[in-house]
């Protein structure tokens, strides 16, 4: 029995690229999967090498100040954690946690690590949300406004874009502080509820804005060039309706690719923000936890953000028939 012209003992062997050079969906799909998987141990490595290789007992942070520790508590603390094995040891056993779902435990705090992050991801999740929709929306409107070469916007947007990227972020809080907080009183100090979101997002998200918006206006540019515009004012179609329903789909594609690759900066950016801000978050757990040499707690949180930049490229992934039709088939 043959399945299409291809023989039995052939039916069930992996899909090779058809004549049109398309792989099978199971393919892509365990690709990706392997491609996940090496980020986050690659991730999970650096990390505990780093954290191990730096100057400072482990044991003198977990202990701190406390005098009166002796000997055999130390060593009691230091076999509680593991802490006496041989490097490489160390580093097996944790993997070997993680593999079954285990993120250890905090060593100042004494509570499973899952626990500590997921108390404070919340706010911070909320933060990155905000900033990238704000970056998005912000990106459009500017790249639609000054997508058109000799436009008095373009030269104004392009500036903006310049010190959004070269202006550290914490000072890009400071000053939205010091003006809408402080002088203007429009936005609270401290940050708190839906309004004390809106500058940390501002924050947060306009380095995005300074790498995306040129990217989508290039890409209308050159769209605009294309023979297919001709077509479509021929046909009657206002200058918005070119901008916004033709060219600017061509232009997200390579948007959206960047925004993906951009998207573990959130994660890193936000622990500056939410110090600037005093906002709880992640960036007060991660902070604390180096200073204290809290591995674990260091180790999950290195690990949620590569695993948010795994989701993240695999929902782009998914996105790109939605934006190129042509790649649907």
């Amino acid at each position: 029995m043959t399945v299409t012209g291809v023989p039995e003992a052939l039916a069930g062997a992996p899909e090779v690229p058809d004549a049109a050079g398309r792989r099978s969906p199971w393919r892509v799909v365990a690709i990706r999967i392997g491609h996940s998987v090496l980020v986050l141990w690659g991730a999970v490595t650096l990390t505990f090498l780093a954290l191990h290789l730096v100057r400072g007992d482990v044991v003198d942070a977990i202990v701190g100040n406390n005098m009166s520790v002796t000997p055999a508590v130390r060593e009691q603390i230091a076999r509680q954690y593991g802490l006496g094995e041989p490097l490489w040891q160390q580093y097996l056993s944790y993997l070997g946690r993680l593999v079954g779902g285990d993120l250890g435990v905090s060593y100042q705090l004494d509570e499973p690590v899952t626990r500590v992050i997921g108390s404070e991801i919340g706010p911070t999740l909320q933060l990155m949300a905000l900033a990238t929709l704000f970056a998005a929306v912000l990106s459009l409107v500017m790249a639609i406004l000054s997508a058109r070469r000799g436009s008095w916007l373009r030269g104004l947007f392009r500036t903006l874009e310049v010190a959004g990227v070269a202006i550290p972020q914490f000072w890009i809080g400071i000053l939205l502080l010091t003006v809408f907080s402080f002088g203007l009183n429009w936005f609270p100090v401290v940050s708190g509820g839906p309004v004390g979101l809106v500058l940390p997002a501002i924050t947060l998200g306009l380095p995005l804005v300074g790498v995306l918006a040129p990217v989508l206006r290039e890409g209308m540019e050159r769209a605009l060039e294309e023979p297919f515009v001709i077509t479509v004012r021929a046909r009657g179609a206002g200058e918005r309706t070119v901008l916004t329903r033709h060219v600017l789909r061509h232009a997200l594609a390579p948007a959206v690719t960047l925004l993906g690759l951009l998207s573990a900066s959130l994660a890193g950016g936000a622990v500056v923000v939410e110090q600037v801000f005093s906002r709880p978050g992640i960036g007060q757990v991660l902070t604390t936890a180096v200073v204290n040499k809290d591995i674990p707690v260091v180790l999950g949180i290195v690990l949620l953000t590569a695993l948010f930049y795994v989701v993240v490229n695999l929902i782009v992934d998914l996105l790109y028939p939605l934006i190129d039709p042509r790649l649907r088939d």
